[in-house]
């Protein structure tokens, strides 16, 4: 990857003469003790060793006898109710709070008391005072998990591959020749059919600024790719995907993509939103688990999942980061996360590292579903396609009146009749849960027909 590593170290140059690269200076809002005193304030975070009382409210929810109503009968809801005191208690399989670390008392803890102090602290874009010291360890953490060299936190996952798509085709715009790059001075990206909406749209707005060429090749297809990369002429070469598929739930072809890598020697980028601190014996994410963090050039994540709180980041090099918080809009023109989300996100990750029973509990949920259905599900989010919406709504309603929420996925989010249930599994869940859960499905799907 040397020459990738000479192209942002060109453009980084171009930048800089230019006067146009981003400085990230923090603000300090802890005291001076207290950042010394960073290791036994980690020590004094309370961790547990088996599922407590507080932890099922991530998975037992309530709604309104009136919104019931209103999704049983499939009738449109813009979030009004109508303030009845007639609840349905509901077991929840649609979240992706996967370690059920957004109900933790440690975490929000940790978010109040920063709360308390600084209240939301500098309100503004990380550029210009919003990127606090709170911020700064939060990224340290995540770059360590990643085996990374550094990390950029961002508002929210969507506007992590936003940046960075639009920071890639940057690239292409700075070292051209002229004012708009020719044809072999783009940047070629190529990205799986089935990628995060999030990863499309950068990729289509450094498009819009004639930075890049696409090519999308069929999902995990190796071959495809292969032939793609084999027949491109031009010489920047970025293959993005995810690394567990929101919608399916399968994973990508890590070993496949590492092997193709080495022979076209592209820049291998991966939405490890939902593999972090899911997969791998540390959390470290799907690159951990196949042992290949050193391949993998830059990983995005997201802090609103299995971390349990809000925000996305981008963990990568030093002079990547550089050029994404020069070049990235829509890290540029954020405002940057509160501090108390800051606190809690890295709180998480220290309670994620020592609870190591929570990750053995979700696959061990894993294993439950496996075994009841005979569905050889990969990851915690479990993709049952039932063909029409007709189907998959009602479906979801019937699941509704056994007292369990799982949405019914539909177009715009899925193509035309590739209508499916989004289970989701949580280590929050039990195996008596799971059971009810396969029983329920029993009654409105059948199971031989989805394993065809």
């Amino acid at each position: 990857m040397r020459s990738w590593d000479h192209w942002v170290e060109e453009a980084l140059q171009k930048l800089q003469h230019l006067q146009l690269v981003g400085s990230l200076r923090p603000i300090h809002l802890h005291s001076a003790p207290a950042l010394k005193a960073q290791k036994p304030i980690e020590d004094d975070f309370n961790v547990f060793d088996e599922l407590q009382p507080w932890d099922r409210s991530a998975v037992q929810v309530q709604i309104t006898e009136a919104t019931f109503q209103k999704w049983v009968h499939d009738i449109p809801s813009s979030g009004d109710d109508d303030g009845t005191q007639s609840f349905k208690k509901l077991l929840l399989f649609s979240t992706n709070d996967y370690l059920g670390l957004g109900s933790h008392p440690t975490i929000g803890k940790a978010a109040a008391k920063v709360a308390l102090e600084h209240g939301m602290g500098p309100r503004s874009s990380a550029l210009i005072c919003g990127y606090t010291d709170y911020h700064r360890l939060l990224e340290s953490c995540l770059a360590d998990l990643k085996e990374k060299e550094d990390c950029l936190l961002c508002p929210t996952g969507f506007a992590a591959n936003t940046s960075l798509m639009v920071a890639l085709g940057s690239i292409g715009t700075l070292l051209a020749a002229g004012k708009t790059p020719l044809p072999d001075e783009k940047i070629a990206i190529f990205s799986d059919a089935l990628n995060h909406a999030s990863i499309i749209d950068g990729i289509r707005i450094a498009d819009k600024q004639k930075s890049v060429q696409i090519f999308v090749y069929r999902h995990c297809d190796m071959n495809h790719l292969d032939a793609l990369l084999s027949s491109c002429k031009i010489m920047k070469k970025v293959v993005v995907t995810d690394s567990v598929f929101s919608m399916d739930g399968d994973v990508a072809p890590m070993v496949e993509l590492v092997k193709l890598r080495k022979e076209h020697d592209f820049l291998l980028v991966i939405d490890d939103s939902h593999g972090t601190l899911i997969f791998g014996k540390n959390g470290g994410g799907v690159a951990e688990e196949f042992n290949c963090e050193r391949d993998v050039d830059i990983c995005v994540g997201t802090l609103s999942k299995a971390v349990g709180c809000q925000g996305g980041f981008i963990a990568c090099s030093k002079k990547w980061k550089q050029l994404i918080q020069s070049r990235g809009r829509s890290f540029i023109f954020s405002t940057s996360t509160p501090v108390p989300i800051a606190a809690a996100a890295h709180a998480a990750l220290i309670v994620a590292r020592k609870e190591t029973w929570r990750r053995r509990a979700i696959w061990n949920r894993v294993e439950d579903f496996r075994a009841l259905t005979g569905i050889p599900i990969k990851s915690p989010i479990i993709s049952l396609v039932v063909g029409s919406e007709e189907k998959a709504l009602q479906a979801s309603q019937s699941l509704l009146k056994y007292g369990f929420h799982v949405t019914a996925i539909r177009p715009p989010s899925v193509p035309p009749n590739s209508c499916r249930l989004r289970v989701t599994l949580s280590a929050m869940h039990t195996r008596h849960d799971i059971e009810k859960l396969v029983d329920a499905l029993s009654r409105c799907i059948n199971f031989q027909e989805l394993m065809m």
